[in-house]
């Protein structure tokens, strides 16, 4: 189960090992041969294991931020890691367990199998904020045929469909049903890569009215951060990169989350250097898009911290705020602690790394700014949740133009993490027809079109230092999943418990 786990996990960018989407095929069936003694408890040990060994590949950039400050929380890291991942098997381990528990003989057992791993995805992407890093049915590369079916069925549908896929060949030798259920499966392969691909038939376009923008990745490591005397030399970076001449009229300049180490307000406060510094950098009418945290009063008082992104132009000597997005969804353990008082007498809120941590903003809307299009921000963690730039959209009335996505990927180091973040990110470009922009300091920064394709160039890997300029791909018309949401993946769900039921009563009705 451990193998199983390990194997379906390097399916997943950057590793893009295909065949180990078999691996689900050998999860299912080595959880479908759980012993008749005590089925449901050696069901659920089976999938947790298979979660322990899928999650210790898919999470194990986890151990970058620790190294940040090794000296203080270095030994952290085996012990976080690993509570982490086991934490995260607990999910598969009770998708198995209702397996053990429902399943019966009948070859529908797949998509009951399916359901169930699904639900549990679903709820992992839901719980204490969520965390739906490397969601089975985001192991395709983004921007590939596959990939498309989200536009319609969203991340979770992709999961439904991807497992109950590669879960059939389990049953091919379970009679007639087994091979034309087999048949089936292949012939709905085709037909999603056939379909994909026609979808994906159009060259890459870029709209002829769309603002130009500039994405300034300025390769600062995140340990560089912590040193004031580094302070100068960071700013220095982001407003060189801002002022390089272009031959385009670039309308809109991207930096990234966190990008420099200090409070928004007091880098961009009227009377400072810094203010100064970037409003140089700015051409009249320039918009310049950063992330960075602020103190403001709270709802119940105090003041508290917010990850933000904030738009600002030049305006007199210095830089003027145009609007404000508070980040929404924040991580549990590195920006917030769940049960905080429990957490503070067991000390172990040394895992927040900005005071008592960050408070929510409101509920996500469009950033809107006059004289741009429209765009929903995503900062950073907020890019894994399917349907987030959805509900902004259902609460403003505005379906935004693009989604700006920045993020402090510099805590991933340089392995897996930033290039999984990429395809996880670009997942809801797909879900909603809609281009990215994404901001990273140290990589992977990129334009993402609608159909979630890095466009041809317009990458700036990790360790790069420059700018990415290009014009703001056209949005595609209202997908399937932007209107709908989640209600097709629920409608799975539905199809998965009915066939479960129908398998009882089939093996309950006598044979003649």
């Amino acid at each position: 189960m451990l193998l199983a786990g390990v194997v379906a996990a390097l399916a997943h960018p950057p590793w893009g090992f295909a065949p180990g989407l078999f691996g689900f095929a050998l999860i299912f069936a080595l959880v479908d041969r759980t012993g008749s003694d005590r089925p449901i408890r050696s069901a659920f040990f089976r999938g947790w294991l298979a979660g322990c060994g899928y999650f210790a590949v898919a999470l194990f950039w986890l151990l970058q931020p620790f190294f940040i400050d090794a000296k203080e929380q270095g030994w952290m890291a085996p012990f976080a890691v690993a509570l982490v991942d086991m934490g995260m098997a607990l999910f598969w381990g009770a998708a198995a367990a209702v397996y053990g528990l429902l399943a019966g003989k009948s070859v529908m057992r797949v998509i009951l199998f399916a359901g169930a791993l699904s639900a549990f995805e679903w709820l992992r992407g839901h719980l204490l904020t969520g965390f739906p890093w490397d969601l089975p049915g985001e192991a395709w590369r983004a921007g590939s045929p596959p990939s498309q079916v989200a536009a319609a069925v969203g991340a979770y549908g992709l999961t439904w469909i991807t497992l109950t896929l590669f879960s059939v060949p389990v049953v091919v030798r379970q009679g007639r049903a087994g091979k034309l259920l087999l048949g089936a499966a292949v012939i709905s392969a085709a037909t999603i890569w056939i379909a994909g691909a026609m979808r994906l038939s159009s060259p890459y376009r870029y709209s002829p009215h769309g603002p130009w923008v500039r994405i300034v990745q300025a390769n600062v490591r995140q340990e560089t951060k912590y040193d004031l005397r580094l302070f100068r030399s960071i700013v220095d970076r982001y407003v060189a990169l801002t002022a390089l001449p272009s031959p385009h009229q670039v309308e809109i300049i991207v930096w990234p989350e966190g990008a420099v180490p200090a409070p928004l307000e007091d880098y961009l406060s009227d009377g400072t250097w810094t203010a100064r510094a970037i409003a140089a950098a700015l051409r009249p009418g320039q918009t310049l898009l950063v992330g960075g945290y602020r103190w403001a009063r709270g709802p119940r008082g105090g003041d508290v911290a917010f990850n933000s992104l904030a738009a600002v132009r030049r305006s007199g000597g210095g830089v003027a705020l145009l609007a404000l997005y508070d980040k929404y969804r924040l991580v549990p353990f590195g920006e917030f602690m769940p049960l905080d008082s429990l957490a503070s007498r067991l000390g172990v809120k040394q895992f927040v790394h900005v005071g008592g941590g960050f408070a929510p903003g409101p509920r996500p809307r469009p950033l809107r700014i006059e004289g741009l299009p429209a765009a929903q921000p995503l900062i950073c963690y907020e890019s894994l949740f399917p349907g987030f730039t959805r509900q902004g959209a259902a609460l403003s009335g505005v379906r935004p133009a693009w989604i700006v996505n920045v993020s402090n990927d510099a805590w991933f180091g340089t392995g897996s993490g930033p290039r999984q973040h990429l395809n996880l990110a670009s997942y809801r470009a797909i879900e909603e027809g809609l281009p990215m922009v994404r901001a990273t300091p140290t990589g992977i920064s990129a334009v993402i079109d609608a159909f979630g394709r890095v466009a041809p160039g317009k990458a700036l890997g990790i360790g790069a230092f420059g700018v990415i300029d290009a014009p703001l791909p056209p949005a595609l018309p209202p997908t399937l999943f932007s209107r709908f949401g989640d209600a097709p993946f629920f409608l799975m769900l539905i199809l998965s418990a009915a066939c479960a039921r129908w398998a009882e009563v089939i093996q309950a009705r006598p044979r003649q």
